[in-house]
């Protein structure tokens, strides 16, 4: 494992006059966690991504803070916090919707009764205290091992990574192998800082994903479920698509799509996903809400599409084989990602809602508008007659149908009433 002894790289100490980061940059809740941690006796520093991204000049999502203080100590100084975890204990402090997490200063020792591996090298639990050192060198990547001190500004860097964010390259600190065994998840991180900073994998920590991916597997269903949201959720999800592909880390998460893309593909159906991963980075870049019911759908619908398609080919019974084929696919699915199942339905909803909106007449079209779904089903269908799988006049009408849904009745020939005909009165003999 690493160690400071092992690690070639120099602390490298820059004055605020050296860097561009300003506590106007920094959020007041971060600031009031830092400042109360430092005039109490303790060291406080902004760590991870949120240095790394005001580096970048992005506006960070959020801001993390590390400190000598115990956990103990900080939920002392905090009534507003809890201590959460126990693979990690961590520190929540929360203001109005904001939460700042805290973190101890962490070392690694596997002969300490608060570490703890598992037979593949996968660390169960990490709760060995450390100082700021042992701290920054048993983080994943390098551009994450930055520190923000709140006593005198300076940034302090100990594993090369401004250096790395010069270079726009992600690389993970000590043996790649040894690192993606002790949390699998890192791959996954990596795909996603890569896409979401546009930078490369190093050599390195490119190779040990292709040797790695395997451990994937060992993951509990339910965190996969956070990172796979976290993927698909950055606002890069086309560009994460791309590197799970290259990387061959969809067979992990998506086994059925995995094997869908081994045969030949039909283009529309991936030009339709490329589309639907495009309008999702549009919606999440742009503030607007987003559900990881909707991603699943996308991900499985070759599948789903492809199977109902072989047991039955006529429309008016495509009802029921999607149903029945999606309630397979994703009994399969939540094997290896834990879909709550407010999310797992919506995505059934939405596949089995496509054949309806071929129907128009009627109350049907009305009904269809006041399903639950109706809206994403809706979106859905739209991506779909983007790319051809779905007549774009049917989509074009629908959209006409929500602003005037008077339209349905027009669109309707009229029905002659036949004139109802008297009963004559018999007369009394």
């Amino acid at each position: 494992m690493n160690n400071p002894e092992a690690h070639s790289n120099q602390l490298i100490v820059i004055p605020r006059s050296q860097h561009n980061i300003s506590r106007k940059s920094i959020s007041d809740a971060a600031l009031k966690v830092l400042y109360r941690l430092s005039n109490s006796g303790h060291r406080a520093c902004l760590v991870g991504g949120g240095v790394r991204d005001l580096l970048l000049g992005v506006h960070p999502k959020d801001f993390d803070v590390a400190t000598d203080a115990t956990p103990e100590e900080i939920r002392a100084l905090f009534k507003n916090s809890r201590i959460i975890g126990r693979r990690f204990r961590l520190v929540h402090i929360r203001f109005g919707r904001d939460i700042i997490e805290v973190a101890t200063f962490r070392a690694h020792s596997e002969d300490s009764p608060k570490t703890e591996l598992d037979t593949h090298g996968r660390i169960l639990r990490d709760n060995t205290f450390g100082d700021i050192e042992e701290d920054a060198i048993r983080r994943d990547f390098t551009i994450n091992a930055l520190y923000y001190d709140i006593h005198d500004f300076s940034m302090l860097d100990y594993a090369g990574g401004l250096q790395d964010i010069e270079q726009r390259q992600l690389r993970l600190i000590g043996d790649a192998t040894t690192r993606y065994q002790e949390d699998p998840v890192r791959m996954l991180r990596a795909i996603r800082f890569a896409a979401k900073l546009d930078f490369s994998i190093e050599a390195s920590a490119a190779d040990a994903i292709h040797e790695c991916g395997r451990l994937l597997a060992v993951i509990p269903p339910a965190r996969m479920f956070d990172e796979v949201v976290k993927l698909f959720h950055s606002g890069c999800a086309r560009r994460v698509f791309e590197l799970l592909r290259e990387y061959k880390l969809l067979r992990y998460l998506v086994p059925a799509l995995d094997e869908w893309l081994q045969e030949e593909p039909s283009e529309l159906m991936l030009d339709f996903i490329d589309q639907a991963l495009v309008n999702t980075d549009n919606r999440v870049n742009s503030g607007q809400p987003v559900s990881p019911g909707f991603i699943f759908a996308v991900l499985l619908w070759p599948v789903v599409l492809q199977q109902a398609n072989q047991i039955q080919s006529d429309r008016q019974r495509m009802i029921p084989a999607l149903v029945q084929v999606g309630e397979t696919v994703m009994k399969r699915q939540v094997r290896h990602i834990s879909i709550p199942r407010r999310f797992s339905q919506m995505a059934r909803d939405i596949w089995s809602s496509q054949p309806r909106f071929h129907r128009t007449q009627g109350k049907q079209a009305q009904r269809l508008l006041e399903f639950p779904v109706f809206r994403a089903a809706y979106d859905f269908m739209c991506i779909q007659a983007m790319v051809g799988l779905f007549p774009y006049h049917l989509s074009r009408w629908w959209t006409d149908f929500q602003v005037d849904q008077d339209i349905a009745t027009v669109a309707e020939p009229e029905k002659t009433r036949r004139p109802r005909r008297r009963r004559r009165k018999r007369s009394a003999d």
